[in-house]
């Protein structure tokens, strides 16, 4: 299957993208300011400890489905560069033309794949911040400005009370999934598997994205807040950023839940650290992260030990593993972030050991249809660059009811592990997100 961009005006011939990015003096502070740009309709969000990127309308959309969504976005996506008039004044990673994606974890989904072009990009890193309009027409317009932008936000409004129900398996049904996957480990199946678990949540008041977002971005500053296509969470798990030919992937497996007391948090910490249960799992995800990058890489750094990553619900195992992009024959492109996110997708940390096996043994014992739980999120421009996550500690509106989103968590399971205590583990990773929910 081929994607083909959808144009705002609903034409199915390109028409050029007008873009331009002009540098801005002031923006909303605090960790949650670029969020508080975003109106309620779709908002989109790549934000971390206050930088990234947000926007908003559309100016076109590109849809894709099956083993080939990534390739045949980012296709689609020169297709639609190539009928682009670009005038950057600002020159930094996210200015310009970009596209926010989000992809199906498994390529049988119906859920597929997506780019969305906004119409406006706010982006700040660091000391600069800029405004970047697209549009899709024979002349450039002067766009909005900043103090236009301000002017239409809307209040935010609470969910109001919230009801939680299971999803498509029980919290007392779901160690027995858990149970199947250790048995299939010891039985030499696979050697490590990712189960998920979902959770109904439904909200007295329509569902204010912007609501949940600066929660997150509040509550879990070191996480990639994200909101793309009725996506959102904040995510730990960088997949991959690729910024002038400098490839880094964060990697997350190994968890134990914290107590709230820092003295009892900080033994939990060297549990962590020391555990060979955690260890094993850890060392899965980072070698296929390393593996995968390797084609690619000139070189790469895999750090000997993890480092334990302290978020307020959870303590994660975590290692920073990076590269330098090999130079690309003569008059060939380097492989784009996107194309990175595929070739890495899905980790040991989202899926298991080995990936096919694990895959099969997820599709027969979960219960559930991720649909883009756990596939990569996040943003790429015109040179490639960007940075993809993993769609974790997240959410999916429901888009067919304002009020109803379901909730996502998963453990990944060894021969060691023991059900009762990853189905406590899960509740741990849903915390994020009932909090972000929660009127008080």
């Amino acid at each position: 299957m081929n994607a083909q961009p959808v144009w705002s005006s609903g034409d199915d011939v390109p028409r050029p993208l007008l873009v331009r990015t002009v540098a801005i003096d002031t923006l909303p502070t605090g960790a949650d300011g670029l969020l508080d740009l975003l109106p309620r309709d779709a908002p989109l969000a790549w934000v971390r400890r206050g930088d990234g990127l947000v926007g908003w309308g559309e100016a076109l959309r590109i849809t894709t489905a099956g083993a080939g969504r990534f390739a045949d976005a980012e296709r689609a996506w020169h297709e639609v560069l190539a009928h682009s008039v670009v005038r950057d004044e600002v020159n930094l990673p996210g200015t310009g033309p970009v596209a926010f994606g989000s992809f199906a974890f498994d390529a049988s989904s119906d859920a597929g794949g997506v780019l969305v072009v906004p119409r406006v990009v706010v982006g700040r890193r660091g000391d600069r911040s800029w405004l970047t309009t697209i549009e899709s027409g024979a002349v450039l317009s002067p766009g909005p400005t900043l103090d236009s932008v301000l002017e239409r936000r809307s209040p935010v409004t609470s969910p109001g009370e919230v009801t939680y129900t299971d999803g498509a398996v029980s919290a007392a049904g779901w160690p027995e999934v858990v149970a199947r996957g250790v048995a299939a480990i010891r039985a030499g199946t696979v050697d490590k598997v990712v189960l998920a678990r979902d959770v109904v949540a439904t909200t007295a008041e329509p569902v204010d994205v912007r609501w949940v977002l600066g929660r997150l971005a509040i509550d879990y500053p070191s996480c990639w807040t994200f909101s793309v296509d009725g996506m959102l969470g904040a995510t730990p798990e960088l997949l991959v950023r690729s910024e002038k030919g400098l490839v880094t992937s964060r990697v997350l497996a190994g968890t134990i839940r914290r107590t709230g007391d820092d003295d009892a948090d900080l033994g939990r910490a060297a549990i962590l650290a020391h555990s060979s249960k955690d260890l094993e799992e850890h060392e899965y995800a980072v070698t296929s992260v390393a593996e995968a990058l390797a084609p690619f890489c000139s070189s790469t750094n895999v750090p000997d030990v993890p480092f334990v990553l302290t978020l307020p619900n959870v303590l994660h195992l975590a290692s920073d593993v990076t590269g330098v992009l090999a130079a690309g024959r003569p008059g060939e492109p380097a492989p784009s972030s996107l194309s990175l996110a595929a070739a890495l997708h899905p980790t040991a940390a989202v899926c298991g050991t080995p990936t096919a096996a694990a895959r099969e043994l997820i599709l027969q014992v979960e219960g559930m249809e991720r649909a883009r739980y756990a596939g990569p999120v996040g943003w790429f421009g015109a040179d490639g660059d960007g940075e993809w996550g993993i769609a974790l500690r997240s959410a999916e509106v429901d888009p067919t009811d304002p009020h109803s989103l379901r909730l996502f968590a998963g453990c990944g399971i060894v021969a060691a592990s023991d059900p009762a205590a990853e189905l406590a583990e899960s509740e741990a990773k849903l915390v994020p997100m009932r909090h972000a929910l929660a009127s008080d």
